[in-house]
């Protein structure tokens, strides 16, 4: 976040002094100039003018956490010491801390998980030469299990039944396929 800031003066009929004429105040829309860089300037005419001060500041990025990461921040809202609750739940990492202080006063995001559509080439070409590979799903029918279907390489389908997260690959012990990730186009 840059350090400059910018000032209007504004006065209780809610217009904006105008910094160009230096003669009135307008609606905010209307005054040529309403805004300055000058705190002492802004000052000068609130005082002169009968207004007060207003700072603009830019907003703060918002960080990116993890889905873990976001949850510790969300706990943290619900206790008496939400420093001391992030403090306790991030080991000995002084980094994390410091992130999810400012993810607790800033706001945040939690990052998108990446997925992926996980497949085994078969040996062996087919009649028009594309070589056959076996794509995993989730099966509907049967709880945590996965099923393969045989399939032509190019026209690999990207249900949400077949986009696995590394979590999930690691789950159902599919660490030693293929795996390609899902792009939001594809999505």
């Amino acid at each position: 976040m840059s350090e400059e800031k910018l000032y209007a003066v504004k006065n209780g009929k809610g217009e904006y002094w105008d910094f160009e004429d230096n003669l009135r105040f307008n609606r905010f829309e209307l005054a040529s100039r309403p805004l300055t860089s000058s705190n002492d300037l802004a000052c000068r005419a609130a005082f002169k003018y009968h207004g007060h001060v207003v700072t603009l500041v830019e907003e703060p990025k918002k960080v990116v956490l993890s889905k873990e990461e976001a949850r510790i921040v969300e706990r943290a809202h619900d206790y008496t010491w939400p420093a001391k609750y992030i403090t306790d739940n991030c080991g000995n990492s002084n980094g994390l801390e410091e992130l999810l202080m400012n993810a607790y006063v800033n706001g945040y995001t939690v990052a998108k998980e990446k997925k992926y559509l996980v497949y085994k080439e078969l040996g062996g070409k087919q009649k028009n030469k594309h070589e056959q590979v076996a794509q995993a799903y989730r099966s509907n029918l049967f709880f945590d299990t996965i099923i393969w279907l045989i399939k032509e390489h190019k026209i690999m389908s990207s249900d949400a039944s077949d986009q696995f997260t590394e979590s999930e690959i690691e789950h159902y012990g599919l660490q030693d396929c293929e795996k390609e990730e899902v792009t939001d186009d594809d999505e």
